[in-house]
C-alpha cells in the first residue's frame, strides 16, 4: 500500500515538473513605418462619425455610415489604390489585397458599426474622439473601429514598404455587426460563389489582459477558439385581467415572476469542455508551483475545476456553463389595470455541448408551468471549435509574442457574439482575438459609457497585424 502511494505520488510530482511554458524565443516587433501618434488621430477622427446601428431603419444614419466609407479612402489611399474594394449590401466592405499566389487566402474581420449611448453617463462627449493623456475616447474607440484602424494602418504602412503578402489577403469590415445583420454573411456568400475557402479567419474576440485567471498576475492573451450560442427567448404569460383594485393571486405577472425565480435559483450546470481545459493546460502552466499542482491535473479534476472557475468571476462562469440574462420586462400598459400578458425577455448564451433545443428542454423542466410559453425570437448552437494544431494558430502566437512578449498565449470560448461565427461556413480555422492590452476598467467599458483605448495599445495592434501579414 505505502509503495503504490509512493509510486503514485512520484508520479504526480514529475507530472508538475513537466508542466511549465514551452521555451519560444522571442519574436522581434515588427513596428517600421506605423505612427502611433497619427494612428491616434485617424481613430479619433473615425470615432466622430456617429455610425450607431439600429434595427429599425428608420433610426440608422446612412449619411454618417457613408461618411465613414469616404473618410477610410482619404485617410488610407495606398491600400485604396493597391487592394480591390467591394461595397456589399448597405455597406459591409470587402478588400481583396492579391498576391498572386494561389493559395487559400487569410481574412481579417473588423465591423464599423457600434451600439448606442442612450442612458449612459459618460465623463466625457462619446463622440469626440478626444485623445487625452495618451488615450483616445469614445464609442468604438475598441469596439470595433480600433481594431479597424489597426489592420489598416498595418496594410497602409507594408503598402508603402512595397511588400505583398504570399497569399491574397481579404479585409472583411461589417456595418452591421451589433444587430446581428448580414453584413458578413454576404461576404461569405460572395466568397464562396467564388470558390475561395480562406485559410484562417481573424476577427474581434479575446485581449491581452492581466489578472484574470486564477493564479496566474502576468499578461495573457486569449484567443477565442469558438464562440457560445446565442439565443433569445419571450417567457409569456396570459390572464383575463380586470381592474386593480380587485387583484387575483397568480395572475400573469406573478406566474411569470415565479418561472423568473426558478431559471435564477436552477443555473445551467457547470461543465469544463475541452476548449477550457486547454485554456487551464496553457495558462497554468505559468503559475507558481502551488496552482500548478492542481492545473497539472486538471483532465481528472473536471468538475471540482468547473466548480472553481463557476466561482471565480462572472466572466470565468461564463466560460463554464449555459447563461441566462432576463434583459425586458413587460406587463399592464396601465397603474390601475391588471395585466393580461406579462412579458420577460432572456437573452441566452449557449455553451459548448449544448443546442439551441437542449437549451429549451431544459428551461420548460426548470420552470415546471404549462401556462409560461416560450416564444423563440432567434437562435444558433455554438459554432464549431478551431484547431490550435496548424500553422494559422501558431502564426497568430508569434504575431502576439512579437508585440507582447511576456504574454501567454492560450485558447477559451467567446462568450459573446460575432461575426465570425458565419464564416465557419467557408473555414475550419476561425479565429477570435483583439491584439490590445486593455485593463479591467478597460473592458468594462465595452458597450458602456467611456469605452477608451491606449494609444500605445493601438500602436501594438497594428504592430501585430503587421508581423502576421508578413508572415503569412
Amino acid at each position: 500500500m505505502a509503495a503504490a502511494c509512493g509510486a503514485a505520488v512520484s508520479v504526480a510530482a514529475r507530472r508538475v515538473a513537466r508542466f511549465r511554458p514551452p521555451e519560444v524565443p522571442p519574436e522581434p516587433a515588427d513596428l517600421d513605418g506605423l505612427d502611433a501618434d497619427a494612428a491616434a488621430a485617424r481613430l479619433a477622427e473615425l470615432v466622430r462619425i456617429p455610425t450607431v446601428s439600429s434595427r429599425d431603419p428608420g433610426e440608422l444614419d446612412a449619411a454618417a455610415f457613408a461618411r465613414f466609407r469616404e473618410r477610410l479612402a482619404d485617410m488610407y489611399p495606398g491600400t485604396h489604390r493597391t487592394l480591390d474594394r467591394e461595397v456589399l449590401g448597405d455597406g459591409a466592405l470587402l478588400y481583396r489585397w492579391r498576391s498572386g499566389a494561389d493559395r487559400p487566402p487569410m481574412v481579417l474581420m473588423a465591423h464599423y458599426d457600434v451600439v448606442p449611448v442612450e442612458g449612459q453617463e459618460w465623463s466625457r462627449d462619446p463622440f469626440s474622439g478626444l485623445i487625452e493623456d495618451g488615450v483616445v475616447h469614445g464609442r468604438g474607440a475598441i469596439d470595433d473601429k480600433g481594431a479597424l484602424v489597426a489592420i489598416l494602418e498595418a496594410v497602409e504602412s507594408l503598402v508603402a514598404a512595397g511588400f505583398t503578402p504570399s497569399r491574397d489577403v481579404y479585409l472583411s469590415f461589417g456595418n452591421d455587426e451589433e444587430v446581428a445583420g448580414v453584413g458578413a454573411q454576404l461576404a461569405v456568400e460572395t466568397l464562396a460563389s467564388r470558390g475561395i475557402r480562406p485559410w484562417a479567419v481573424l476577427d474581434e474576440g479575446g485581449a491581452v489582459v492581466s489578472g484574470v485567471f486564477p493564479g496566474v498576475p502576468g499578461p495573457t492573451a486569449v484567443v477565442g477558439l469558438a464562440e457560445k450560442g446565442l439565443l433569445d427567448v419571450e417567457l409569456v404569460t396570459t390572464d383575463a385581467g380586470g381592474h386593480a383594485s380587485a387583484p387575483a393571486r397568480g395572475g400573469a405577472p406573478a406566474r411569470l415572476a415565479r418561472a423568473i425565480i426558478r431559471i435564477e435559483d436552477n443555473p445551467f450546470p457547470a461543465r469544463l469542455h475541452d476548449v477550457v481545459l486547454g485554456m487551464v493546460n496553457a495558462l497554468g502552466r505559468h503559475a507558481p508551483v502551488g496552482y500548478r499542482v492542481l492545473f497539472a491535473h486538471a483532465p481528472y479534476l473536471r468538475p471540482a475545476l468547473a466548480a472553481v472557475l463557476s466561482r471565480a468571476s462572472r466572466e470565468a462562469d461564463a466560460l463554464v456553463r449555459t447563461t441566462v440574462a432576463i434583459t425586458r420586462l413587460e406587463g399592464s400598459r396601465a397603474a390601475n389595470v391588471l395585466a393580461t400578458r406579462a412579458l420577460a425577455h432572456a437573452n441566452i448564451r449557449i455553451a459548448l455541448g449544448e443546442t439551441v433545443q437542449s437549451t429549451l428542454e431544459r428551461l420548460r423542466r426548470v420552470i415546471d408551468d404549462p401556462g409560461v410559453e416560450l416564444r423563440v425570437v432567434s437562435g444558433n448552437d455554438p459554432s464549431p471549435v478551431s484547431r490550435t494544431n496548424n500553422e494559422a494558430f501558431t502564426l497568430i502566437s508569434r504575431a502576439v509574442r512579437s508585440v507582447y512578449p511576456d504574454a501567454a498565449v492560450a485558447p477559451y470560448v467567446m462568450v459573446q457574439a460575432s461575426d465570425a461565427r458565419h464564416f465557419s461556413q467557408v473555414c475550419d480555422s476561425v479565429y477570435r482575438f483583439m491584439p490590445f492590452d486593455l485593463t479591467r476598467d478597460e473592458l468594462a467599458a465595452l458597450h458602456a459609457a467611456d469605452e477608451r483605448i491606449s494609444v500605445a495599445a493601438l500602436h501594438r495592434g497594428a504592430g501585430f497585424y503587421r508581423c502576421l501579414i508578413r508572415h503569412l
